[in-house]
């Protein structure tokens, strides 16, 4: 359901303010809803986010796809072919790990204070 995309980003900025990190709400919020909207376009199965406060915020969509995504280049006629770049551009890492049941989508992103 596309409207779940909105429902992810309210869920980020909810944990973000709990865990004293709002100022990475914007970033997060276009992280998650590129990867989200990506896994519901291209993927299977149910998709499952997570993010993860350590040394950085890490961020992860979770599908039942096995088909890795790819960077390139959108002609500016296209309506599409962004959205990872934009990731790649706001994160400061980003990669694919393969499961038994599909692909993770992880990024990574700077934190001042380190660990919690």
């Amino acid at each position: 359901d596309p409207a779940a995309v909105a429902r992810v980003r309210a869920a980020a900025t909810r944990t973000l303010d709990e865990w004293g990190l709002a100022e990475e709400a914007f970033t997060t919020e276009l992280i998650l809803s590129e990867l989200v909207t990506n896994a519901l376009r291209h993927a299977t199965g149910p998709i499952h986010v997570r993010l993860i406060r350590d040394r950085a915020l890490i961020c992860e969509v979770a599908d039942g796809s096995s088909t890795a995504p790819h960077l390139r280049s959108a002609a500016t006629t296209d309506e599409g072919g962004r959205g990872l770049f934009l990731v790649a551009q706001f994160a400061e890492r980003w990669g694919t790990r393969y499961t038994a049941d599909g692909k993770v989508i992880w990024t990574e992103q700077p934190l001042a204070d380190g660990p919690a």
